[in-house]
């Protein structure tokens, strides 16, 4: 057995390579590991890692920079390099919540300002507030790692493993996964968890309650 240890907070590259050790549900499931197997995608990790804050450096030094009168479309564009900025800190590896704080934080600055524009139109009021109503949502959706993992631009989780993903990951962050989903999507991948598990000859009574819950919800 390999000696080094599993990280207490992984990056999405860890995770998937423990989604898929021992696991004969996956196309390519990881056997016989290796050490430097897993010191590579904790080195992956942590080069996303590094790069991430040197880029939300950089991203905090925008909003410093501000001027008072700053045109419209340079405050629109930051906030949204900071909501995917917050996006990528939800997949990260280790504690990113002194992070997300604060890109919270500069996030609620620009819409204060964006909302002292927009007083007095109620249509744009109104926007506002929806829009602010499908950002918390969403960002309540990124507390579940595997969100993050799937929104991420070079998701690792490949068409044909994402059944498996659903069936066998943790009832929480799948639940808040199938969120992601519209109802065609939903009703495809029902198909491919049950071919999966015909597939595979699998009778564990914890998988089939799993389809019946995304049948529920």
């Amino acid at each position: 057995m390999p000696l080094v240890p599993f990280s207490e907070y992984p990056g999405r590259h860890e995770r998937h390579f423990r989604r898929k050790l021992d696991n004969p549900l996956f196309p390519r499931p990881v056997l016989d590991w290796s050490e430097d197997e897993l010191l590579e995608v904790q080195r992956r990790d942590h080069e996303e890692l590094m790069a991430f804050l040197q880029s939300l450096r950089a991203l905090v030094q925008r909003a410093v920079d501000l001027k008072p009168n700053e045109e419209t479309q340079v405050i629109l564009d930051l906030k949204a390099d900071l909501e995917k900025h917050y996006e990528q800190a939800c997949g990260l590896a280790d504690q990113q919540e002194g992070n997300k704080q604060a890109i919270r934080q500069l996030v609620e600055v620009i819409m204060n300002t964006i909302r002292r524009n927009a007083a007095g139109d109620a249509l744009a009021e109104q926007e506002l507030a929806e829009e602010e109503l499908a950002r918390n949502t969403h960002f309540e959706l990124l507390e579940q790692a595997l969100v993050a993992d799937l929104l991420h631009p070079d998701s690792l989780i490949e068409p044909d493993e994402l059944a498996v993903v659903l069936l066998t990951e943790d009832e929480t962050q799948v639940l808040a996964a199938w969120k992601l989903f519209d109802g065609e999507q939903q009703q495809l991948l029902l198909q491919q968890m049950r071919a999966v598990l015909k597939e595979n000859d699998v009778s564990d009574n914890a998988l089939g309650r799993r389809l019946e819950l995304f049948v529920e919800s």
